[in-house]
């Protein structure tokens, strides 16, 4: 929400400062975002006289003119706007200066042979309207050399505040100055309650007719203003739409455009004699289309509600006009509409069709209903004063609804939920400067919100009004009491999963990402959702449509965002949540990561050493067992499965599992088609590891950490070859060897798998190194070989394999 200064102080009678102003605001909860200046980007411009304007030599369109500047010399300009002339006074850019509305720095230049030492701007070059015909023609006794925009009146400061969605009151100038005056800032200045008497009965009726459906209007006020002279609105009124960055179009669009912003109020007009019999608000039906005044063309629907008259679709309501009936500089009779539309119907509409307009905007949060025919009067009375013409009867269709909210409302509340103490009286004062109501006396009251105010449903809402009004400076900062012991650990395992697990991914060179908890429902059905529970009844987009089953395609579609860009090397992860269904078990914490390209542990990008490796599925395996021991994992005790979603690569993919049936994580290289689908280039590589399916850990009983499990004494290795079927894993005959001996036998790993000459048909050779780790004393040869036996035989009986000679 922008405007200017002295737009504030129209409603505003105050002596405060800007920078008093700007305080203000932001303390009672309307933070200024920006405050700028219009002048600043205009402030290299000057006021200039042609002093001579001839024809161009070697041109028939362009002149070549002198132009006083006001400091000293005057300098040679060529221009070819039809308007330059002898004792034009008009503005001037310089070598050096910018021009925003063409965006270029100007330099001296040559154009047809002659120079040029700068350029006599168009209203549209300078951002001031759309205006090209000609340069800017200023009056003759404008200050030569002076700053245009000082004279202009252009230099005064534009603030901009950011709304929140419960604030529709402050959508307008008057609502903000009211909330100024409401803190002390200034009194707050009456808006006219005029009533336009009209000369005849409104000639055009309005209808309601949504059947049995939810009425998506609910009352439409409607007046025609006959003989009209329509064009360029007035300076003071498109001075002050360009300074909050609207484009002055003609005066009929500029007063409605004008209301929206001082009053919050949207309007719409009609040229009335391109409307054609009665007006009907209607549901829309399958295949009517309307040309927005936008430039661009809807269709509509059954969901959509439309403004409709003999000829169809005429305007979207509450949202954009349309382009058959738009007012023009030849208008002569038009319709002033004024009507409260259902919010969440203008919401639905604007999303479905794409459509964001300052009416929109309004409408979805809710307006003022009690200012309804009072906005239709005071655009009328706009109109009179600026186009005039002979007004109509107004007429109203439907009901405007009811918005009182009778609210119990004991003062303590104040002290109870904020910490201030605040009189009865000091807190009345201030809800009856906001517009409340307030009926009886004592400890309790009867509170009334004011009609504007649709976001006050309770007593904390009354609180909270009160508290930002006087100020958060004046809730008392109190410390929590110092407590006489530590503290038990106050995270729950949960949380301290999730730590561990981020710290660890880290760690191992992946960057953390956050990404939407809702995708296309394309890319949830294929990774296994898109059930119609997780669809979204309110999609932001239709991107965003369904709950997200897995955070891989969030994360693989932001590394294809990098990629685009440049940054193909990337390792991303994230920790979140995924939905399985619409119950509260459905509800999984999951931590997952992709690496594309060349970014591996060992870092990414070419280097000196030799050609770089992409990604495999053994780089996420070794990311997802270090992420599940940081978390307590057994990780010796997982079993590698190679099966893996379809998502995957089948033989490049595999799980983790703590037996058969508890999945831990998956891991692997992404499927080709999955990649196609998403439209994301390879290579990828990613992993899931699911956290809420590791066990709880068992309570110690206590804060020991338990003996330290270390030796003084010398580990001895010793190798073993095993002969194997083709189909016997790695893992069970690592896991076979772990188990012959677990109170000496510290760790077993593979080092060597061959097939191939001396090796039996159908069979592969597997090499092992195996560590012994001795606790008590050094260990004999004779106990060296009876652990060896007891591994060959615990190898033999699981595997059915057999020593090696």
């Amino acid at each position: 929400m922008k405007f200017t200064l002295s737009w504030l102080k129209e409603h505003l009678e105050t002596d405060a400062s800007l920078e008093e102003i700007v305080d203000r605001l932001t303390m009672i909860g309307l933070e200024v975002e920006e405050v700028t200046n219009q002048a600043d980007r205009l402030k290299p411009f000057r006021i200039a006289k042609v002093l001579e304007a001839g024809p161009h030599p070697n041109a028939d369109r362009l002149k070549v003119l002198k132009v006083d500047t006001g400091e000293g010399e005057p300098v040679q300009v060529v221009c070819g706007a039809p308007n330059a002339r002898t004792g034009l006074v008009g503005v001037l850019g310089k070598p050096g200066d910018y021009v925003p509305g063409l965006d270029i720095t100007l330099s001296v230049g040559k154009i047809r042979d002659v120079e040029s030492f700068g350029m006599m701007c168009s209203e549209r070059e300078l951002e001031l309207s759309d205006e090209h015909d000609g340069i800017i023609d200023l009056p003759e006794d404008a200050p030569v050399g002076m700053a245009y925009a000082a004279w202009a009146g252009l230099d005064e400061p534009v603030i901009e505040i950011g709304l929140t969605p419960n604030r529709p009151d402050c959508t307008g100038v008057y609502g903000i100055a009211r909330d100024l005056a409401a803190a002390g800032l200034g009194k707050l200045k009456e808006r006219s309650h005029e009533q336009i008497r009209g000369d005849y009965p409104c000639p055009v009726t309005v209808a309601l007719e949504f059947g049995d459906t939810k009425p998506l209007c609910k009352s439409f006020g409607l007046r025609m203003v006959k003989g009209v002279k329509n064009g360029p609105s007035p300076k003071w009124l498109q001075d002050r739409l360009t300074a909050i960055g609207l484009r002055p179009i003609n005066t009929l669009v500029d007063i409605t455009n004008y209301i929206t912003f001082d009053q919050g109020r949207p309007l719409h007009v009609f040229d009335a004699d391109k409307v054609h019999g009665n007006l009907v608000v209607r549901r829309g039906k399958d295949g009517e289309r309307i040309d927005g005044l936008n430039g661009k063309s809807y269709e509509v629907d059954s969901s959509v509600c439309v403004i409709s008259d003999d000829n169809g679709v005429e305007s979207l309501g509450g949202i954009l006009g349309g382009e058959p009936s738009g007012c023009t500089e030849d208008t002569v009779n038009v319709l002033i509409e004024s009507a409260l539309w259902d919010e969440d119907g203008i919401a639905a509409t604007g999303r479905k069709l794409g459509v964001n307009t300052d009416a929109r905007y309004r409408f979805e949060r809710g307006v003022d209903p009690d200012y309804m025919m009072p906005g239709l009067e005071y655009a009328t009375r706009m109109v009179l004063d600026l186009c005039g013409g002979t007004p109509s009867e107004a007429t109203r269709t439907g009901d405007i609804p009811d918005s009182s909210n009778i609210i119990e409302f004991p003062y303590s509340e104040i002290k109870r939920l904020s910490g201030i103490d605040v009189s009865p009286a000091e807190a009345n004062v201030t809800l009856k400067s906001l517009g409340f109501w307030l009926s009886g006396s004592g400890a309790d009251v009867k509170v009334a919100a004011p009609s504007w105010r649709p976001d006050i449903e309770g007593k904390a809402d009354l609180v909270e009004e009160v508290v930002r009004i006087l100020g958060l400076d004046r809730v008392p900062s109190t410390p929590l009491p110092r407590m006489g012991n530590v503290n038990r650990k106050v995270l729950t395992t949960s949380q301290v999963r999730r730590s561990k697990t981020r710290r660890a991914l880290a760690a191992r060179g992946l960057n953390e990402a956050v990404t939407w908890s809702f995708i296309p429902k394309s890319q949830a059905e294929r990774f296994g959702g898109g059930a119609a529970e997780l669809a979204l009844a309110n999609p932001i987009s239709s991107d965003m449509s369904d709950m997200r089953p897995s955070l891989l395609p969030g994360l693989l579609t932001a590394a294809q965002r990098n990629a685009d860009r440049g940054f193909g090397d990337v390792a991303l992860f994230e920790i979140g949540q995924v939905f399985q269904n619409d119950k509260p078990d459905g509800q999984k914490m999951v931590a997952a990561g992709v690496r594309r390209g060349t970014a591996k542990l060992a870092g990414a990008g070419r280097h000196w050493s030799g050609s770089s490796q992409t990604v495999d599925v053994y780089d996420v395996k070794a990311d997802a067992e270090a992420a599940l021991a940081a978390i307590g994992a057994p990780v010796e005790k997982l079993q590698v499965f190679t099966e893996a979603p379809d998502t995957f690569h089948p033989g490049r993919s595999g799980s983790l599992r703590l037996g058969p049936k508890t999945i831990l994580a998956v891991f692997g290289e992404l499927h080709p088609r999955t990649l196609a689908e998403l439209d994301i280039e390879g290579p990828l590589a990613a992993f899931e590891i699911f956290l809420d399916a590791l066990p709880e850990p068992k309570s110690k009983g206590g804060r020991s950490k338990g003996a330290l499990n270390a030796s003084d004494l010398m580990p001895v290795r010793r190798d073993f070859a095993f002969l194997v079927d083709k189909d016997v894993t790695a893992d069970k005959l690592l896991k076979a060897a772990r188990g012959a001996e677990k109170t000496l036998i510290a760790d077993v790993t593979l080092f060597d798998i061959y097939e191939g000459q001396g090796v039996p048909e159908g069979q592969k050779s597997m090499a092992i190194d195996v560590i012994l780790q001795p606790r008590q004393k050094t260990l004999t040869d004779e106990e060296i070989d009876a652990v060896a036996k007891k591994v060959i035989a615990n190898v033999e009986k699981s595997t059915g394999g057999s020593l090696r000679g």
